[in-house]
């Protein structure tokens, strides 16, 4: 059996993508530390349309509890802060003019294992994800068997299979148990 057969290239990229967006949604949960990632979730309603807060403004992180947001258009100000405020984050802006101080709070106890718990959501979706990828890979090994490939390529490329998904689970769990003690750290 050739490469071109299966493709374990297209498994791997898929339970890539997985992972990348278990990252991803990580990134957008609040530690206590300042992170322009935080926003990227948000959207406002400014020139018709849906738009993240940062197609509409400048996000630096200046110091470590602090992000500042400049809006470029005087009129998205309000749009901005509202999306702010009614994002559930518990973040309340402070304005003046165009320029919004947001100052991270500290997470009290609470907060903190809801947002552990959130992330382990993410990380099972992640593994859900992965172990989708890894079904598709095997019905294709076993669609290859009926049209004849060999028992010891079949075994071969399921191995395969198998061991990118362990290989990519752990990395889930790994990412999971560092976000977590990163959000339970006092």
């Amino acid at each position: 059996m050739s490469e071109s057969e299966f493709d374990i290239a297209n498994i791997t990229k898929r339970m890539g993508g997985a992972l990348e967006s278990v990252r991803g949604d990580f990134q957008t949960l609040r530690t206590g530390r300042a992170s322009a990632s935080i926003l990227d979730n948000i959207y406002l309603e400014v020139y018709g349309s849906k738009m993240p807060v940062n197609q509409c403004a400048t996000i630096n992180v200046p110091e470590p509890r602090l992000l500042t947001i400049n809006v470029w258009d005087k009129g998205n100000v309000e749009a901005v802060e509202k999306a702010i405020m009614t994002s559930g984050l518990g973040i309340n802006p402070v304005t003046e003019g165009t320029l919004m101080r947001l100052p991270i709070p500290e997470l009290n106890e609470e907060r903190r294992k809801e947002l552990s718990k959130l992330a382990a959501q993410f990380a099972e979706q992640g593994k859900v994800a992965v172990r989708n990828v890894r079904k598709d890979g095997m019905d294709k090994i076993k669609r290859l068997k009926q049209d004849g490939i060999s028992e010891d390529d079949e075994k071969f490329w399921a191995d395969e299979v198998q061991k990118l998904t362990d290989t990519f689970i752990a990395q889930i769990d790994e990412l999971l148990r560092l976000k977590q003690e990163d959000i339970l750290k006092v």
